[in-house]
């Protein structure tokens, strides 16, 4: 396995790991100033997003708050030059009680060692 290979791989699981400790500062500093992050649903075709460090932190940060218990679990990686993809399940308790449990990946791409985009995708539930 390549050096860079390897380096993005860790970078997933330090984010994955981040993202369940909630730990927006760390999320955050390993994308590039213009990151993007594109949440699964959103008024247009390609989802809600949000541009720039600041912009993601706010987001996360709402996101933590609404879904205090939200974990991703059961998490792989892999990483095809400068892109990556991640599957996971994730879970939480939604506000008023219901529950996020579904299945979802993450496609990433990199640039400088950084993210420059996330672009999320969840199974849809239906009950």
């Amino acid at each position: 396995m390549s050096d860079d290979r390897q380096a993005k791989l860790a970078l997933l699981d330090t984010l994955m790991a981040a993202f369940n400790a909630k730990d927006v500062d760390t999320i955050v500093s390993h994308f590039t100033e213009d990151g993007e992050f594109l949440l699964a649903a959103g008024a247009d075709p390609d989802g809600k997003l949000f541009k720039g460090r600041d912009t993601i932190a706010a987001a996360l940060r709402e996101r933590f708050a609404a879904v205090p218990d939200i974990q991703w679990l059961d998490g792989e990686s892999w990483v095809f030059g400068d892109k990556g993809l991640s599957e996971w399940h994730v879970s939480g308790t939604l506000p008023g009680g219901g529950r996020l449990d579904c299945r979802g990946c993450d496609l990433w791409e990199f640039r400088g060692g950084q993210v420059s985009r996330k672009d999320t995708y969840y199974k849809q539930v239906n009950s």
